[in-house]
């Protein structure tokens, strides 16, 4: 039995509704940060304990250096953490357009009528315009699949 390839078979997951849809587009998270505060701390734990293992062979400049690393580690895991959850919610239902655009500890809520909303490809984003409102989405997608979504969403907008 062959099977397609996965980037063949891969599609952007519209959810249909009665006259309406949505889309959920996220950043592609291999770890979740929950998991990944663990491998994290496992890791500083790891290079604290052999900084104090050389600080009671007598070699105590080690473990200074083993507690900037666990600092730059906890750095690292912040800056992570605070992008994983990102996304951006499109949604169509009852002739209204509702993106939601969640970054890092901001969410912010747009509306608009489907109807005058136009979808533009600039740069390397999908501009939507309507009303004197401007947003851009696709920003976790990559230059084809955002080319798909741009596609997609103006077809959607027009039935």
């Amino acid at each position: 039995m062959l099977s397609t390839p996965p980037e063949v078979a891969r599609e952007l997951p519209f959810r249909d509704g009665n006259a309406g849809f949505s889309l959920i587009l996220k950043r592609n998270c291999s770890i979740s940060p929950v998991r990944l505060a663990g491998i994290f701390g496992a890791l500083a734990a790891v290079s604290l304990a052999i900084g104090i293992a050389f600080a009671f062979a007598g070699a105590w400049l080690v473990l200074p250096f083993a507690g900037l690393e666990a600092a730059a580690l906890g750095a690292a895991y912040l800056a992570y953490a605070r992008r994983a959850a990102d996304y951006e919610r499109i949604e169509l239902a009852a002739g209204r357009l509702t993106i939601e655009v969640a970054e890092a500890d901001r969410t912010s809520r747009y509306e608009m009528q489907a109807q005058r909303a136009r979808v533009y490809v600039e740069r390397d984003l999908v501009v939507l315009r309507g009303a004197g409102e401007e947003l851009q989405l696709g920003r976790h997608l990559d230059a084809e699949r955002r080319a798909e979504f741009a596609a997609q969403l103006q077809k959607r907008l027009r039935i």
